[in-house]
């Protein structure tokens, strides 16, 4: 396959140059699938039902290299997967005598899902990681800014305020429950052994007494779980993986969405670190990385409700169910190991505004506290007398431009009443500091 054949990742930079492009390209599939069968080998070697020559010979001749890539992929067409083109190929590479042991007792779709769920192991190690890096980034945000103010947004409206802490706090546990997730899968990921239909009838042919313990032997050998079950049509695996990978696109696309909104020149709260430029204005400090996360935070429920439909899975062994998996589950590894590095990158340079924060707090000449003057008022005035001056006081407010607070003045019922706390939009934050304390106390 020459370079102009291969996918470089030219139309996704989101994941181009990844660990994850890495770990799920066409030669990472090849040698988990290399890495399936010499690991069956072994394992059957364990446990005597081959012999020990033959780990060396298969090891030996399971070298990536010396495998034609682009004719594997063309042969593939004729039994459906690459699986069977390829251990024609091995099998005699490692030639006589011990060729014949190559693949021994196992169906195509043995090696196939054992080897999609190696490459889901490998490129879920580097997504683990970034989410770390994320996660200690937007901790140090939230204890940074525990107590800066900032007008709080319902339906793109300001509402009452806030502070960055406690949205930054609250990326951040969408970020760690993500982390679980993913590790919860990661730890979970098993091999495929089950034979021609689930049944592991061919192991036992070649003498095993107990096949379910060449199942144990297997898994041991991959670092992979031992599934109690032959899941040829029990796709509970690829689903698992569908959903936590969804998940954690949508964890960090709502941070993206965040900042994409709160990086508008007629907000600038937020920037990144290092925009990206335009090919047309000069001035332009686009918001890159933010941008590529809600791309893949599109994309990624549609590949996962693909997956999810593979579930109903007919027979033993299925008819275009298993085959309709492959391409978007590695699109959604590539979707989400590129959605976390750029997660990584943009929450470890974000630049916050507090100043700007604080100014827009006044943007609203003071409503955004009405809440509170509520509350505050209805004891002085009765609950229908302290509703009706504010909203008239509001009306006043939006259509004059001056402020809350001054119209209040003027208003003889509030001759004794103190109005300087309650309109200061700094000081009704409620309970903020102590939720995102409370939320960094989780590890």
């Amino acid at each position: 396959m020459t370079s102009a054949d291969s996918d470089t990742g030219l139309l996704a930079p989101g994941w181009a140059g990844s660990p994850a492009a890495a770990e799920t390209a066409d030669a990472a599939f090849l040698r988990a699938l290399l890495d399936a069968e010499t690991a069956l080998t072994r394992a059957q070697a364990a446990l005597g039902l081959v012999p020990d020559e033959a780990v060396a010979a298969v090891t030996g001749a399971a070298t990536p290299g010396r495998f034609d890539l682009a004719s594997l992929a063309e042969r593939a067409r004729d039994g459906g997967n690459p699986v069977i083109p390829l251990v024609a190929d091995l099998a005699r590479a490692v030639g006589e005598p011990y060729g014949p042991f190559v693949h021994r007792g196992a169906t195509s779709q043995d090696i196939m899902d054992t080897a999609t769920m190696l490459v889901a192991a490998r490129a879920l190690d580097p997504v683990l990681a970034d989410l770390g890096r994320t996660e200690r980034a937007l901790a140090g945000l939230a204890a940074e800014h525990r107590d800066t103010p900032m007008p709080g947004r319902t339906l793109t409206q300001h509402a009452v305020p806030t502070t960055f802490g406690l949205k930054a706090a609250g990326w951040r546990s969408l970020v760690l429950d993500a982390r679980d997730r993913v590790t919860a899968v990661r730890g979970s990921l098993p091999v495929q052994l089950g034979g021609a239909a689930g049944t592991l009838a061919a192991f036992t042919a070649y003498g095993a007494d107990d096949a379910t313990a060449l199942t144990a032997a297997y898994a041991r050998e991959l670092g992979l779980r031992a599934p109690v079950l032959p899941w040829h049509t029990l796709r509970t695996p690829v689903a698992d993986l569908a959903g936590c990978l969804a998940f954690t696109a949508g964890a960090l696309g709502k941070l993206a969405a965040d900042v994409l909104t709160l990086s508008r020149t007629e907000i600038a709260e937020l920037s990144e670190g290092s925009g990206g430029g335009s090919s047309a204005m000069p001035h332009k400090a686009n918001p890159v990385r933010s941008t590529l996360i809600a791309a893949a935070a599109r994309r990624a429920p549609q590949l996962a409700a693909t997956l999810y439909g593979a579930l109903a899975a007919e027979d033993e062994r299925p008819a275009g169910a298993w085959h309709a998996e492959w391409e978007p589950l590695r699109d959604l590894l590539r979707l989400v190991g590129g959605t976390a590095r750029d997660a990584a990158e943009l929450t470890e340079g974000l630049r916050v505004h507090p100043d700007t924060m604080r100014e827009h707090l006044g943007l609203t000449h003071g409503l955004i506290v009405s809440e509170r003057l509520s509350a505050e008022l209805a004891p002085v005035l009765g609950r229908a007398r302290a509703k009706e001056l504010l909203t008239g006081a509001a009306e006043r407010t939006r259509a004059e431009g001056r402020s809350l607070s001054d119209l209040l003045a003027e208003e003889p019922e509030l001759t004794d009443v103190d109005l300087g706390e309650p309109t200061d939009p700094a000081r009704y934050t409620g309970s903020a500091g102590v939720l995102t304390d409370r939320a960094l106390e989780r590890r």
